[in-house]
């Protein structure tokens, strides 16, 4: 049976070392500060370093992967006689996957004997990272690069993103929030609850008053909308806010038995627009 090798993109948020466990091959993005001239590749920077430049007031700017990126890293692996499956940023928050798309037609006809399978998560952060792991317990099951695609395209209907920021100001930067809710929320303390749709696009549902309330409201939102609550795989994304994800995790613990299976950083990917104080929670819903 032929081979193939998992691959991905750092907008999945799960550590370099843990994707190497998996036996997941990781391409990076790029980011840059405006006004300097140097960019950055994802692993570069402290996340820590990365948030505090960003509450300093410094605006981070990201950069998709093109095709001949894709190309080099997908062709090295064909050469060796693997075939390639990627599991990607999703297509409503970046134009990553459709250089991933447009590389892999184009080295499939140079390939005709290998199979290059792409997938459009949909999903961001850890939610895309998630989507991985259940290709990766494919593979190791013995599952073909196809019956790990599927499975993954199986599941995106029903991976839920939801998530809060403790500062609207980033989101007003990419246009999310208007000038005028940014400065009400910042007087108020009104914080967003927002998810990834159907579409893989970012959605502001509601908002609440205060941070604790907007960390009750996510844990309320896995009791509401879990496939099977107490049970299945649970992620959380933050951003350089480790103990509010932790706090969140002991909610999740304390009322339904949850183990969270993973807590990791949001990235610079997902944080140069969503900012530090972001907070994310992923598990397997009824629906998104």
């Amino acid at each position: 049976m032929n081979t193939y090798q998992i691959v991905t993109d750092s907008a999945c948020d799960i550590k370099p070392q843990i994707l190497e466990q998996w036996g997941v091959k990781l391409i990076e993005l790029s980011f840059r500060f405006d006004g300097e001239g140097k960019e950055y590749f994802n692993s570069e920077m402290d996340i820590t370093a990365f948030y505090n430049k960003m509450r300093e007031g410094a605006t981070a700017k990201t950069s998709a992967i093109n095709p001949e990126g894709f190309t080099n890293t997908f062709e090295a692996l064909l050469q060796e006689g693997k075939d390639v499956l990627y599991i990607g940023f999703s297509s409503g928050l970046s134009t990553t996957y459709h250089s991933a798309a447009i590389a892999a037609q184009e080295l499939q006809e140079k390939y005709p004997q290998r199979k290059i399978l792409t997938v459009d998560t949909l999903a961001a952060s850890a939610g895309q990272g998630m989507l991985v792991y259940f290709a990766v317990q494919k593979q190791r099951e013995g599952g073909t690069a196809q019956e790990a695609a599927d499975f993954v395209k199986e599941q995106l209907p029903k991976l839920c993103h939801w998530f809060t920021v403790d500062d609207l100001v980033y989101l007003k930067r990419g246009g999310r929030v208007s000038p005028t809710v940014a400065f009400v929320g910042a007087v108020l303390g009104i914080k967003p609850i927002l998810h990834v749709d159907d579409a893989g696009k970012l959605i502001r549902v509601s908002k609440v008053r205060g941070r604790k309330a907007s960390l009750a409201t996510l844990a309320a939102k896995y009791e509401e909308l879990a496939e099977s609550v107490g049970e299945g795989t649970v992620y959380i994304s933050h951003g350089d806010c480790l103990s509010d994800a932790q706090a969140l995790a002991q909610m999740l613990q304390d009322k339904h038995g949850v183990s969270v299976e993973i807590i990791t950083d949001v990235g610079t990917v997902i944080g140069a627009h969503s900012g530090p104080g972001t907070l994310a929670l992923f598990f397997v819903g009824k629906q998104r």
